[in-house]
Parts: structure tokens; sequence; C-alpha cells
């Protein structure tokens, strides 16, 4: 690992940031919790997470479902078993599947849900370790016991309840102490929310309600670009936050206190970018992060958009771009990757995108699995999981390399396209010219994208290239790198050679694809299903990087 930082000062000082944080965590953490007791909540806060009563009824038999990955209750309970991956403990501990309990709402769930949060209470000290006290488990924990308090103090008696109040103000100020150890993006926005939540439902002076309104919306206005993205660069980042910043606005609102400008600032810019980013079928686009889609709560999100006109085309802070004709939609990444500190989602995707038509999916990228092997979520993070060009086999931006320092860091992508360029073609915003540098060290050459769609939606044009950069002089000659273009097809499309093409077939809609450039259909694999990665297939277009030409390509509707 030593050498590995010599070379990388990035990663050096990522490694010693992260460090410091846990070791001041580490002494938040072994200060004891104050035993006073609030007498009340003075509101409860509405929640927009709809849950499964079937999945309460697991619940109660002792099961507890994560993605891929199941956890059975022993006979030391759910919070006690062993062999448990760190992304499922923090699922587990985040709470949020209270929600389940409280879309059950019958008396079994409520008791049920008091049972396993006083089994919690109960853990004392083993509790504030691992991932249940990391900050962004531990914000996702409070909001969650105080969107669902009403099930779980149900018909519950007085000594739970002085337990449940003593367990939230104790969290409350491990949250305050542990603000400034949060790492930067989502997790220090999620401890700001939890923190604002908590100002507004226990018992707190009127300065440190509004205190904590201002914290808030200053974050926001650093972390929510003027295009409505995410630093992150993650789409699906603005679920998570709009699902707890919505219902906090009408905490505010109901309770009489002034809504700061910033928390209306945020929410007015991300409720269109989220239509910016979604499919005909109610999806995100899945690009440096997103995965798997709460479609049901997204819908309930997009009601709260008074703009109702179409998305912007181009999201420039963000990075992205957007075509989109009759049914037909296209996103495509044309951003840097984001600053190495909120990274650790990122894909190296530059150039991919996605493309759907009406409630069919066609063109996809793999997406992120939701748990898994570091295997797979390494996978899921390369430009080979993308609907964009490779050369040579490599990624157009790289991360640490290194299990132990993913393990420390989270995996940052520590490098990759420091510039692209974007032009728009003509006046009716159906053509996109791209172009980044993510190849350009190590090879010397550009890659650039033309995208156009017919004004109709019937078509996709594209052409993808590779240029000789500045660098070009002192890199070997590009007639020996292969360059391959991968076109990665919703699980849904089914594909039948035709000719020099391929054609598609999806729901009612059949398409052909044709290339200039030899190609061929492999497997791939799309991660982005609740119940886990699916095979699917991917055209893969194959041509000499120094061809002058690079590779033509077409989608058209046949029907």
């Amino acid at each position: 690992m030593t050498a590995i930082l010599a070379e990388k000062p990035l990663l050096a000082a990522l490694t010693l940031r992260e460090a410091w944080r846990r070791l001041r965590r580490h002494l938040h953490v072994s200060a004891p919790f104050a035993p006073s007791v609030p007498a009340a909540l003075t509101v409860l806060p509405p929640s927009l997470r709809a849950g499964r009563a079937a999945q309460a009824e697991a619940i109660y038999l002792g099961t507890f479902s994560f993605a891929d990955e199941t956890i059975a209750t022993g006979r030391d309970g759910v919070f006690r078993a062993r062999g448990v991956s760190l992304a499922a403990q923090a699922e587990l501990h985040a709470f949020e599947w209270l929600a389940h309990h409280a879309a059950a709402g019958h008396a079994l769930a409520s008791q049920n849900a008091r049972s396993l949060v006083d089994d919690w209470i109960a853990l004392g000290r083993q509790a504030r370790r691992g991932p249940a006290n990391e900050p962004d488990v531990a914000a996702r924990r409070f909001i969650a016991w105080l969107a669902h308090a009403d099930i779980v103090l149900r018909e519950g008696d007085l000594a739970f309840y002085r337990r449940f109040m003593r367990s939230l103000a104790a969290q409350a100020r491990h949250l305050r102490r542990a603000l400034h150890e949060a790492p930067e993006g989502l997790a220090r926005l999620r401890v700001l929310m939890a923190l604002a939540y908590a100002s507004l439902c226990l018992p707190s002076t009127v300065l440190r309600i509004r205190g904590a309104a201002q914290e808030l919306g200053e974050e926001l206005d650093r972390q929510i670009f003027p295009d409505g993205g995410h630093v992150s660069r993650d789409p699906s980042a603005l679920v998570a936050i709009l699902a707890d910043l919505l219902p906090l606005r009408e905490t505010y609102v109901g309770q009489g206190q002034p809504v700061p400008k910033g928390i209306y600032s945020a929410i007015d810019r991300m409720l269109p970018a989220i239509r910016f980013f979604r499919h005909g079928d109610g999806t995100l686009a899945l690009f440096n992060g997103a995965g798997v889609c709460d479609t049901a709560l997204v819908d309930d999100l997009v009601r709260f958009d008074e703009t109702l006109g179409e998305p912007i085309v181009h999201a420039r802070q963000s990075g992205y771009h957007r075509l989109a004709a009759g049914a037909a939609r296209l996103v495509c990444d044309t951003g840097c990757p984001p600053p190495a500190a909120v990274s650790g989602r990122a894909h190296a995707g530059t150039l991919a995108f996605e493309f759907s038509c009406g409630p069919e999916r066609l063109v996809v990228n793999c997406g992120r699995p939701l748990t898994g092997s570091g295997d797979w979520r390494r996978l899921s993070r390369a430009t080979a999981a993308h609907s964009t060009l490779t050369l040579a086999d490599h990624s157009s931006a790289r991360f640490s390399g290194s299990p132990t320092l993913d393990r420390f860091l989270g995996s940052p992508l520590v490098s990759g396209p420091s510039q692209v360029a974007v032009e728009e073609e003509g006046h009716n915003g159906l053509a996109v010219t791209a172009t980044h540098d993510g190849y350009e060290r190590t090879f010397g050459v550009l890659h650039e994208r033309c995208l156009e769609m017919a004004r109709d939606g019937s078509a996709l044009f594209g052409r993808d290239r590779l240029l000789r950069g500045l660098a070009a002089a002192h890199q070997p000659a590009l007639k020996a790198r292969q360059a391959t273009l991968r076109f990665h097809l919703h699980p849904r499309v089914d594909t039948r050679r035709t000719g020099h093409g391929f054609e598609l077939t999806v729901g009612d809609q059949r398409w052909l694809f044709d290339c200039d450039q030899p190609s061929e259909v492999e497997d791939s694999v799309f991660f982005a299903l609740e119940r886990g990665p699916r095979r699917t297939r991917q055209i893969v277009v194959s041509f000499e990087a120094g061809h002058p030409d690079g590779a033509a390509w077409r989608f058209e509707r046949l029907r």
C-alpha cells in the first residue's frame, strides 16, 4: 500500500483525511450520552417512503431482505446476527424498513416494530459501533424513528416511551457531535436534515431551530447545482434527498416556522432535474451510482413539481445532455468525474448514454448493484459496463486499484477526464457532439461522440471516433490499439441477426441496429433490479483506433 500512496498523492491525502475523521468519530463515540429525557415529541413528520405489508409479515417471521441478501433472526436477535455484510448491516440499522410496518398498520405490526426498536436500544454501547454509528446511517435511523413514531409508540407503555425518547435525544446529540466528521456529500447533508428534524420534533429553542435550518440551507446551496443536479453526479441522490427534504419542508410549514430560502430553492431546482433523468417507464437513467429505482417514490416526488414544462436540454453544471423527440428519450453523460471526496459511487462512464422509447428502455448502462461482492461493484463502475467506447480494454477513469484502500476509503475515483467539450448542433436540441480526454494521458487520443435524434424520435444516429490529442507525439502508434463500442441492452430486449445488423424487439416495438463496422451480440449483466443481477445482452462494435472515420451507427424504429 505504501508504494501506491507514494505514487498517488491524492489517495494519500484522502487516506489521512479519512483516518483523522475516524479517530475523531471514535473519540466522540467513547463519550457517554447524557441521561436527559424529552417530555414529548412536539410533532410527527410525514413520510413519503411507502412500505409493503408483506415485508412486515416476513420481518415478523424473522427474515429481513435487503436486495440479494437475507438476514435471519437468531436467538440473540437480528442486530447480533453474524456473517452479515457491512452494506446489509447499514440497511438494518438505518430502520427505513419501519415503513413496511407502517404499511401493515395493524396491532401486530406495531408490536413487532416496538419490539425491534427496543432490541436496538438494549444494545447500548454496542449500537454505537460499526455501521450503526456511521453518520449517514445514524441520520437515516433518526429520521425513520421520527417518521414512524406513531406505529412504534402505539399501545406502548410509559417505560418504553421513556426509553424511546431517551434514545432519540442521545442520537440527536451524537449527530450534532458527528456533524463535522461526516463524509462530504450526501452523508453530511443527511446529518443536517436529521438535525433540522430534531430541532422541530424535540423540544428546542427558537435559536436552535433557526440555526439548524440555516446550516441545512447553506449546505444545500453547496451541494445542489443551479441545474438541480447533485455534486456527486448521481441522479438517485436527488431522490434520496427529496424523500426527506419535502416532508421536512411540510413540517416547517405545519409548525409555523419560516422555511429558509436555501431549502425552497434547492427543492425547486431538484424536482425538474428528476424529470430530466427520467425514462418513460418511470425509472432514472443509470449513471454514477444510480441503481434500483423506487418508481412509486419518484411518482410521489414529481407531483410536487409545479413547473410542468419540458426539462432542459443541457444540464451544464451536472454534466449531462438530454435529447427528446416524440416518445424517444436519450440522456448522455457529458461531464467530468465528480471531486474525489464525493466520488465513492462515481462511474467511469463519460459519454455513455441511455436510450428509451415510451415505456421501453432499449440501451442502458449496467447500473449499481445494491449489495454483493466487491468484484460486482468494481465491474459495474468500469467503462465496459457502460454504453460507450473503451480503448484497449482500459476505462476512461481510474480507481484506487487497492482492495485495502477501497475498504478504507470507499473506492474514490482518483483520475479521469479533465475536460469534456460539448457542442450543440442545430436549433432543435436534437443533436450534440462531445469530446473527452480520458484516454489522452495513456494513449494520446480524445474520444468524440456525435449523437442526433430524428425529429419524430423514430431514429437515433451516432458516430464515435478517436482524435489525436496534444499528447499524441509521446504515445505509441494507434494502429495497434483496439477500440470497442458497447451498447448494453435492457433485459426485456430480444435480439436477432438480420443482414449486417440486428433486429431488436421490446414490448410492441421493433428496432433495427446497424453499423459500418463489424458488430456482434455478447452476454452482459444488468445490476439495477430489486431481485439482483440479471443476465442480458450487449451489442459490441470493434474497430481500429486509428481509423479516421471511427464507427457510424444507428437505431431505427421499424414498428
